[in-house]
């Protein structure tokens, strides 16, 4: 199997062990899914079974961000407490995922489960020289990682302004270099807090990520991934702090992202609020039509959302598959069907194989292709919670 590696650009060689740990970072519950995640999350199920599939037994471990600073933001706005709100949308979250047959991980770990382990990585990273503290707030010392930069690929003029469109505060004044970031925030007073060496607190964003990742998957993470906005700064200072005390393995093996969702031609995000919310849709479509509608764009392109091409689609499919003569020849063969997902999990080219299995409903393999290759793209209906 070979898949497009997000830190060298190339398709590369996967391969399937007999154990293997998948890590896709998961949602800060403070609204309902919307399609840019559902894309994400569908793609992440077909790699998960296929996998399994192939004979991996597979930890498959998404994450919840429980506490930061956009649900505790939302939380006071609506005057609820944070982890009544983030059980709400959690709850919400996994019936949407559910619908469009989405297979629950292994493991869905909530950041506030992990605190007193995220306080030994920070110590671990301030008595190795790559964290200072100031004030309370403890921040990774970038200068201290000569290698950082080398996920995103970016240069410092360009992660400076993510930093600052995606909250990365580079103007704060306490920080030796504008790219440093937080490892640990003093909490403010009508904010949770923890207690630790720097005073009560709450961890930042990254190092959730990177602590839940190794202590549930252990090192190397098999994959880890996500929608390719967290390439940067997310993923980038997930591998700083994860590599910034040496212990002989990498933090990944291999990184996978998808592309962008966008609609009226900005990519769908709640902070801009122009989203498309699943339990919307699946208020006029069933799960099996949007999930096929979403696998028939691979998994790395960005794409705009538009509801009339959905309604299109589903005008002309059953179940999330073409059963007209429109369907063009070509293969309905296994080979050719696995083979497709063996090349960079392309989900559209075995879904034109799918399409043309069901439009000869006399041939006994296509028949049993389209069972069998429903159930891995997860289109079976027993797959639809």
């Amino acid at each position: 199997m070979r898949l497009h590696d997000g830190r060298t650009g190339e398709l590369v060689d996967v391969e399937t062990r007999p154990r293997m740990g998948v890590y896709v970072c998961g949602i800060t519950p403070y609204d309902s899914a919307h399609v840019g995640h559902a894309f994400t999350y569908v793609h992440f199920d077909v790699l998960v079974r296929y996998l399994r599939r192939r004979g991996a037994e597979v930890t498959h471990v998404r994450n919840v961000t429980d506490v930061d600073d956009d649900i505790l933001r939302v939380a006071r706005e609506r005057g609820v407490d944070f982890r009544e709100l983030a059980a709400r949308e959690t709850e919400k979250f996994a019936r949407d995922m559910g619908a469009l047959g989405v297979v629950p991980p292994t493991v869905s770990p909530r950041a506030t489960e992990f605190v007193p382990e995220m306080v030994e990585e920070v110590e671990r990273l301030v008595a190795a020289g790559f964290a200072y503290e100031r004030g309370g707030n403890v921040y990774f010392r970038v200068a201290a990682d000569s290698g950082y930069g080398r996920l995103s690929g970016l240069s410092r003029q360009e992660m400076l302004r993510l930093a600052e469109e995606r909250g990365g505060h580079p103007e704060d004044p306490e920080k030796d270099d504008p790219l440093d970031f937080v490892l640990w925030q003093r909490s403010a007073p009508d904010e949770p807090w923890w207690d630790s060496p720097w005073g009560r607190g709450r961890p930042g964003w990254h190092i959730e990520c990177s602590t839940m990742a190794l202590r549930l998957l252990g090192r190397p993470v098999d994959i880890h991934g996500g929608g390719d906005d967290l390439i940067y700064p997310h993923h980038e200072c997930e591998l700083a702090q994860a590599e910034g005390v040496p212990s002989g393995a990498p933090f990944v093996r291999h990184w996978m992202h998808t592309g962008s969702v966008a609609q009226d031609g900005t990519k769908m995000s709640k902070s801009l609020g122009n989203l498309v919310f699943v339990s919307d849709l699946l208020e006029r479509y069933d799960g099996a039509t949007i999930r096929s509608f979403l696998l028939r764009r691979h998994y790395r392109d960005d794409w705009e959302f538009d509801e009339g091409d959905l309604e299109a689609f589903a005008a002309r499919s059953a179940g999330g598959l073409s059963r007209n003569s429109g369907v063009p020849a070509g293969s309905t063969g296994r080979e050719a069907f696995f083979g497709a997902l063996d090349r960079d999990l392309d989900a559209p080219a075995a879904l034109d194989i799918l399409d043309r299995a069901a439009s000869r409903p006399e041939d006994a393999d296509a028949r049993r292709l389209l069972e069998e290759g429903t159930d891995m793209l997860g289109l079976h209906p027993s797959d639809r919670r």
